[in-house]
């Protein structure tokens, strides 16, 4: 580890102070909840440095639970990795722990706990790692964090959801997880449901569309793209969005609100230009549970990049982003008011929105649903790497098979059949180059990210930490194992991961 450190090299140091604490948050329209945030803000402030620069960042935990941060997508030492009990000890109540570590590869990335479900409260913040030789031009950049949100609605948290989930199957003591020692209050009330967000009774199993059929091609001309100038908005569509990406059940929690930057769509974030800018949007899923379908109305967005890597450029009227993933694209604003539609995959035609506005004319609806939802549609699959990253051909050195099971009525998601043990691990050597497939053996799809390393999809594919995959398929992605330490497998649901859908990796010496 302090080898791989030293050949990370020096580089300036930026210094930030993070802290997390219980506050109010008001989401639009005098909706105010109780919730825990980094700085007393939805999302926390961005933090902005440039590849090959050093972060020194001070957590101050003022929660009444122990806390962590990780860094989703950074290649950084194992000892910042910000898993409790295993690359440090969780951060008690009152107490401080200083980050530092190197960052080596520009990207968009973000941060949030590793603790329990205290991801699915307000706990996240953008972390943007800038190119010192950008390749791209733009005249201006946005950060769009999507979120769904249940933390204060009616008095109901994360921690009691994930609590009525193991009730209702018999698991008692809570989840298998980083949850232990937290001094929760379990207390579900006599119902015994943990509240505002429900458990999803979807069983439509496979009678969804099954990923890239023939439909998902057309480029949605047929349906007006309206908010441009002198369009009050009776172009787009607003009937209900029923067809699905990824076949299966969507997730394990009803989330009552969507959000883009902590906003809700009735009183949305608004971005402004010009008519002819040429604007960055750095898109991050920053859910526990949802995976959404984004689209411009109005515009086709041109992805330059997937979890922080380049891909050869490629056009689309949509994107699908899982839990944890992330896409740069680029779009060339038109003249009008156009939404920004965050579509919750799955769930009840629940959607989250911002607004892009150039000119002066009426805000799009909460409902609108602009036609290029159901245009052409943008899968990881679908990319290819940038030729500056991309895997060099070689055959693996070591095969990890890894079969994801569990149901929803059992809610006993885990990997191999094993829910997650500190001291279970599957062994890499550095050097190696590892393959590890995703056998898929459940009804829901699963977002699997991989810490401190990022890997390839097939043929060429993306680089990327977080891939979906889908009920009934297998996966293999390949990376090379130069990071040492022991480093988390995980669905990035975090009430699958919380409650046994996780692994370690542990390099030998």
């Amino acid at each position: 580890m302090a080898e791989c450190e030293r050949k990370r090299g020096s580089g300036p140091v930026r210094h930030f102070t993070l802290t997390a604490a219980p506050t109010r948050l008001e989401l639009g329209g005098g909706r105010t909840v109780r919730t825990w945030a980094y700085g007393d803000e939805l999302p926390g402030k961005e933090i902005r440095v440039t590849a090959g620069e050093r972060i020194a960042l001070t957590l101050h935990n003022h929660l009444p639970q122990s806390t962590t941060v990780h860094w989703h997508g950074l290649h950084v030492r194992n000892d910042m990795d910000g898993v409790p009990d295993l690359t440090q000890r969780a951060v008690r109540p009152g107490g401080s722990f200083d980050y530092h570590f190197k960052v080596t590869d520009p990207g968009t990335h973000w941060m949030h706990p590793h603790v329990g479900v205290q991801l699915d409260r307000g706990l996240y913040a953008p972390l943007i790692v800038e190119d010192p030789r950008e390749p791209l031009s733009y005249d201006r950049e946005w950060v769009v964090l999507i979120d769904d949100w249940l933390d204060g609605i009616d008095g109901h948290t994360p921690d009691a959801l994930l609590a009525g989930f193991l009730k209702r199957a018999g698991r008692h003591g809570g989840g298998m997880g980083h949850m232990g020692g937290m001094g929760m209050n379990m207390d579900m009330g006599d119902d015994g449901k943990g509240g505002g967000g429900t458990a999803t009774r979807h069983g439509r199993g496979h009678d969804e569309h099954d990923g890239h059929d023939e439909h998902d091609e057309h480029d949605g001309r047929g349906h007006r793209h309206g908010h441009g100038k002198g369009d009050h908005g009776h172009g787009s569509s607003r009937r209900p969005f029923r067809r699905r990406q990824l076949w299966g059940e969507p997730g394990s929690v009803d989330h009552p609100l969507h959000l883009i930057n902590g906003r809700t769509a009735g009183h949305p974030h608004t971005f402004r230009a010009r008519p002819g800018d040429r604007i960055r949007i750095r898109i991050i899923n920053a859910g526990g549970d949802t995976s959404y379908r984004v689209a411009l109305g109005g515009h086709r967005m041109t992805v330059t990049h997937t979890d922080g890597y380049p891909v050869r450029h490629a056009k689309t009227d949509a994107l699908l982003l899982g839990v944890g993933e992330r896409y740069d694209v680029l779009v060339t604003a038109k003249d009008g008011a156009f939404p920004l539609t965050a579509l919750a995959e799955g769930k009840r035609n629940r959607s989250a929105m911002a607004v892009l506005r150039t000119a002066s004319g009426a805000t799009p609806g909460p409902s609108d649903r602009p036609g290029e939802l159901r245009g052409k549609l943008m899968t990881a699959d679908r990319l290819k790497a940038a030729g500056s990253v991309r895997l060099s051909a070689r055959r693996p050195d070591r095969v990890i098979d890894m079969t994801l099971t569990g149901n929803m009525a059992r809610y006993n998601w885990a990997i191999n059949g094993r829910a997650y043990s500190p001291y279970q691990r599957y062994p890499v050597r550095s050097g190696e180059r590892v393959r590890i497939v995703f056998r898929n053996h459940t009804r829901m799809w699963h977002p699997m990210h991989l810490h401190g390393h990022t890997f390839a999809l097939p043929h060429g594919g993306p680089r990327k930490d977080t891939t979906i995959v889908l009920p009934g398929r297998q996966h293999a992605v390949d990376f090379d194992a130069d990071n040492p330490g022991l480093w988390m497998v995980h669905c990035h649901n975090i009430y699958h991961s919380e409650s046994g859908m996780m692994t370690i990796l542990g390099y030998r010496s």
